[in-house]
């Protein structure tokens, strides 16, 4: 159980922010904090990159948001979403294919690691939830 809402229902969908998702993405990249900045032009210091990950700063410029996107290979789009920029759409369905990237696609996992979260993802929906049918 990841959580719980106000009126006691469980949420499903972990609460990652975008600090934690831009250090789990550098980590994945193998990359340091002085790295980044390197490789950003110093268009991304360091200071600032650490102050981003430890959820000081919440909303970075969107200049920012695209030095890191390039940098880490990853969408620009999610980034300006996650930080507030653009809405996320909230008119899809259960049933919608979400059409976002999956959720690990940004990270470098090794055959054996994909093998493991879509083992993982059959179980999850395999398991007979509260309040389906059937």
């Amino acid at each position: 159980m990841l959580g719980r809402t106000d009126d006691a229902q469980v949420t499903t969908k972990p609460v990652t922010t975008l600090g934690r998702y831009l250090a789990s993405i550098r980590s994945d990249r193998g990359l340091t904090l002085r790295q980044v900045e390197e490789a950003t032009s110093r268009e991304v210091s360091n200071a600032y990159l650490s102050q981003i990950e430890n959820e000081k700063i919440q909303k970075p410029s969107p200049n920012v948001l695209h030095a890191l996107a390039e940098i880490y290979r990853i969408s620009y789009e999610h980034l300006m979403q996650m930080a507030g920029y653009i809405p996320a759409s909230a008119s899809r369905g259960r049933v919608d294919r979400h059409g976002r990237v999956p959720t690990f696609a940004e990270h470098n996992l090794t055959p054996d690691e994909e093998s493991r979260l879509l083992e993982y993802l059959q179980f999850l929906r395999m398991r007979k939830r509260p309040g389906d049918e059937g």
